[in-house]
């Protein structure tokens, strides 16, 4: 060990096993695998989100340890809830806090969770979320000013928003420029195009299978500049790709808020939750069904748990209501869930929880999505990792997203001490 000067992480989100495959006979997929360790057996964590899943990355815990239960944030009377975009709802340490430490300069570009961190060249994932602030300052203020003025100066051209495959392109474009002038010894990069297309269209469709291709031509892009800089998997380098989860194709929503509102568990005022007392929080294949705490005595809340749990139970029975699963809050925490939850709920195939009212109110229903129990069938993602400390060609089988994170930080001679998962020790020379 301690062969490798930088470690490079790349995020190709939805990277699911049913693509290993197809992407190992990809040119530039099938170059990187020739010097590679790998698994397409790779569960995630629960539920299989992106943003606790990329949490998980970095700090090898659960959900339940690190804090970050959900993408959005418990924000009822808001019709679009803020994302856990800052470092601060992570708990504990970080793969990057501990580079920092170290000494070492981190880049990261898109990587969810570290908007107001330390990171050296930090520009993080996160959106407008104000009707009077615009992305560009959102993002400068939230990150590092001087890198993403440059990085918007010569690449924001690429750049449609938040519409893919321009802003992978520009992450794309942003990552080569950063590695060629600022050499960090850790980089992050998120990519987001597979994510968006099987959202948008399904797990198989042809706008999915471009995707991959696109992530082929990155990753060839990529390993030509490593080359023209001199980072050499073989020698000095370790690249890292991986993702965070997969998707299902649905076809139905289920809106337990509706539900709850004609139980009379909550009210609204001006198309907004103004009061609840129950409240469902999706987490699309998931979701997690709060009572409140807040104004309620306990008999109160043991009453409301007891009547929402045989409400629940008598949907369940109904396949045709979409629930597959009723999971206690005990239960939900042991599976590395909100422990703060009542219930969590799992979507049956083919179904998906949102929160909103009535489905005219939904923004844009979805073909395919995540967040479901990662034990499912076909469910799993895929972690790849080459370098002059990895055993070539080893196939790694059955691993956690866990793992990947007290991996990656003992092949940079650091440590992650409450990591829930292991260091991968087989795939090292």
């Amino acid at each position: 060990m301690g062969k490798s000067r930088r470690v490079i992480v790349i995020s190709l989100d939805a990277l699911g096993s049913i693509d290993f495959e197809t992407v190992r006979q990809l040119p530039n997929f099938k170059k990187f695998l020739k010097y590679a360790s790998y698994s397409s057996q790779v569960t995630s964590i629960y539920p299989s989100l992106t943003y606790p899943a990329h949490a998980t990355i970095v700090t090898g815990r659960t959900p339940a340890h690190h804090g970050v239960v959900n993408n959005t944030l418990l924000q009822p009377e808001r019709s679009s809830p803020d994302w856990c975009w800052q470092r601060k709802y992570i708990k504990g340490t970080t793969l990057y806090d501990e580079a920092l430490d170290r000494g070492l300069k981190v880049a990261a570009l898109l990587w969810p969770v570290t908007a107001k961190s330390r990171i050296t060249w930090n520009m993080p994932e996160i959106f407008a979320n104000r009707p009077w602030s615009n992305q560009i300052l959102t993002s400068m203020a939230n990150g590092t000013l001087g890198y993403q003025l440059t990085m918007n100066q010569k690449f924001g051209k690429l750049r449609d928003g938040k519409r893919q495959p321009a802003l992978d392109n520009f992450t794309q474009a942003a990552l080569k420029y950063t590695l060629r002038t600022c050499r960090p010894d850790l980089t992050l990069a998120h990519m987001t195009d597979l994510d968006s297309q099987r959202h948008d269209h399904g797990v198989c469709s042809e706008e999915a299978q471009e995707a991959l291709e696109r992530h082929d031509r990155r990753i060839g892009e990529l390993l030509s500049v490593m080359k023209h800089c001199g980072m050499d998997i073989r020698r000095d380098t370790t690249l890292v790709l991986l993702g965070d989860h997969s998707q299902m194709d649905v076809r139905n929503v289920v809106l337990l808020n509706k539900i709850f509102r004609e139980q009379g568990y909550l009210k609204v005022k001006k198309g907004k939750i103004s009061e609840w007392k129950v409240i469902c929080r999706n987490c699309d294949g998931s979701a997690y069904v709060y009572i409140r705490k807040e104004g309620l005595d306990s008999s109160e809340q043991i009453r409301l748990k007891n009547e929402v749990y045989d409400l629940l139970r008598v949907m369940k029975q109904d396949p045709d209501n979409g629930i597959a699963a009723i999971y206690s809050k005990k239960k939900a925490e042991e599976l590395g869930a909100d422990p703060e939850c009542t219930f969590m709920l799992e979507a049956r195939k083919g179904f998906y929880f949102q929160d909103e009212l009535d489905v005219n109110e939904i923004p844009a229903i979805q073909k395919a999505t995540h967040g479901y129990h990662p034990g499912r069938q076909d469910y799993q993602t895929v972690f790849m990792i080459a370098g002059p400390d990895i055993r070539p060609g080893i196939d790694i089988g059955e691993m956690s997203l866990l793992d990947e994170g007290p991996t990656i930080a003992e092949i940079m001679g650091l440590t992650l001490p409450d990591a829930d998962g292991r260091v991968l020790r087989e795939i090292f020379l």
